[in-house]
């Protein structure tokens, strides 16, 4: 059994990627992990002021908000599942908090199975490209990374455009039904 620990971006709470994370949830739920789902748009994170109070300070942020017990989490998964929309092709700034926020103790970030999960809008194989560097970049940084797979939902706008592409909803049960 691994820990599978999934950070859904969405402002919207049943949003089109907000969805699928739970799509994906129930797929590594059957496969017999444990998952949590955060909705990090419902978390007080303050963005990284860039002081480095952290790194005087074991690891400690200046601020006292939300973000060290999901650090902690990120820390401790098998599996992290980062979940975004696309807005002006880019990750959702609730997401982009979060990762910039685990330069509080980025070192102790290792050894994960990464899945993205994206949304957009437009349906251009383009769209997705920044949010996707975005997830990479934050990849490259932990030691013994493993992209393990990316769902692009593309054309969905409104929030309950998902139901209307039955293809996305199979693919992130699949995703997380295929952790191994």
């Amino acid at each position: 059994m691994k820990k599978v620990l999934i950070l859904s971006g969405s402002p919207r709470k049943g949003g089109n990627s907000d969805v699928l994370c739970d799509r994906f949830a129930q797929g590594a739920i059957d496969a017999g992990h444990e998952v949590e789902k955060i909705r990090v748009a419902e978390k007080n994170i303050h963005p990284c002021l860039g002081c480095y109070y952290c790194k005087d300070h074991d690891g400690e942020c200046v601020y006292k908000d939300g973000m060290a017990d999901i650090l902690q989490k990120i820390i401790d998964c098998d599996v992290l599942v980062l979940s975004s929309p696309v807005y002006f092709y880019s990750v959702c700034a609730q997401l982009k908090i979060v990762i910039d926020r685990t330069v509080a103790r980025w070192t102790e970030i290792a050894n994960k199975d990464l899945y993205y999960i994206t949304t957009a809008a437009e349906d251009e194989d383009d769209t997705m490209d920044g949010t996707i560097a975005c997830f990479h970049g934050f990849a490259m940084c932990i030691d013994g990374y493993y992209e393990k797979g990316t769902l692009y939902g593309r054309g969905l706008q409104d929030k309950n455009d998902v139901a209307e592409h039955p293809e996305y909803l199979t693919i992130a049960y699949e995703m997380g039904n295929s952790i191994r």
